[in-house]
């Protein structure tokens, strides 16, 4: 095997405490020591089809989009914002690699549509879809009151949107009889903490819509995957403060991941403490929620007024992240 280094285009950084890299048996141990796939083997599962990326314009799927354009795939970008996602498709041709951007906002069901019919007129339609973008919003439930709109907005992205993408495609992938659709998803569905309702409810709707598809596709020929990631540092997880002092993936690590979902096809990828943890949480519910209720407790914000948005967050429970392209803070 080799390492999650092997695919990107571009060098990477690895985030640790004080800027140090933690020895690999550590990492491993944490669940942030994932390997990539063999070269060859993901060479075999790209090259030559087309795998459309959603929030392709930074983070774990830009580092995605140039790992799968290396290996021989072409890329379809969707991101929201044009410049940065016309960026990114300029980088992957000038190195080599095959890309083309479509700029589309996932919470519109109108931009979606044309974005189906846009895919399916020019391509003829897709043989991997990895669905990562996503919205994040940090807010307890006390400060929630009058704020049911993030409810709304979070789960237009990171549900009603992949949806409604995947209801257009899928179509073409069952008819061929072939297909791979990769569920970008978080730790957070395994054991949920307080203070993330409305991205968690909504990151678990859509991986609930994954694990109930999957059979009926499977019966097609296509084939599903969800990876469960602990912290990745992108620009969606900055404005959690106490995020920027643990350790966590880079996004070429993510990135790497992924690719090793897409040359394998394994149902899940989560780390071994994510399920662990699942599975004591239903085992000893009371325990786990006296556990958390005192976390809750030491970082709860001293008051309820509207949360700080963007990198100058005021804390860590008072954090809300926008719609960035990045993918979902972990």
């Amino acid at each position: 095997m080799r390492n999650d280094t092997s695919f990107s285009l571009t060098p990477h950084r690895s985030w640790t405490p004080g800027g140090r890299r933690l020895p690999l048996l550590v990492r491993t141990a944490m669940g942030l020591a994932w390997p990539g796939p063999d070269p060859r083997v993901l060479r075999a599962a790209v090259a030559g089809r087309t795998v459309l990326i959603t929030g392709a314009s930074s983070g774990i799927g830009e580092a995605t989009a140039r790992q799968v354009a290396l290996a021989g795939g072409t890329v379809l970008l969707v991101a929201r914002t044009a410049d940065r996602l016309a960026a990114g498709r300029a980088r992957i041709v000038s190195a080599g690699g095959s890309a083309h951007d479509h700029p589309a906002d996932l919470s519109d069901p109108d931009a979606v549509g044309a974005l189906v019919e846009e895919i399916l007129t020019r391509y003829g339609g897709v043989d991997v879809v990895v669905n990562n973008a996503g919205r994040s919003i940090r807010r307890s439930v006390s400060a929630s009151a009058e704020r049911f709109h993030d409810y709304t907005r979070t789960i237009d992205v990171n549900y009603l949107g992949p949806v409604r993408l995947l209801l257009g495609l899928l179509p073409g992938m069952r008819e061929r009889g072939r297909g791979h659709v990769v569920n970008i998803s978080t730790v957070g569905v395994d054991l949920p903490p307080p203070q993330w309702t409305a991205y968690l409810a909504s990151k678990s709707a859509f991986e609930a819509w994954v694990r109930a598809a999957a059979p009926e596709l499977r019966a097609d020929g296509v084939v599903t995957t969800s990876i469960h990631f602990p912290l990745v540092h992108t620009a969606m997880s900055a404005p959690t403060a106490e995020f920027a002092r643990l350790p966590g993936m880079s996004p070429d690590e993510a990135g790497a991941v992924v690719c090793r979902a897409l040359a394998y096809r394994p149902r899940l990828l989560s780390p071994w403490w994510a399920r662990a943890g699942g599975l004591v949480g239903d085992a000893l519910p009371a325990t786990v929620d006296a556990a958390l209720t005192r976390y809750h407790r030491t970082t709860r914000p001293t008051s309820h007024g509207p949360a700080a948005v963007g990198p100058a967050a005021l804390g860590p429970a008072a954090d809300v992240l926008p719609v960035d392209d990045a993918g979902a803070a972990r």
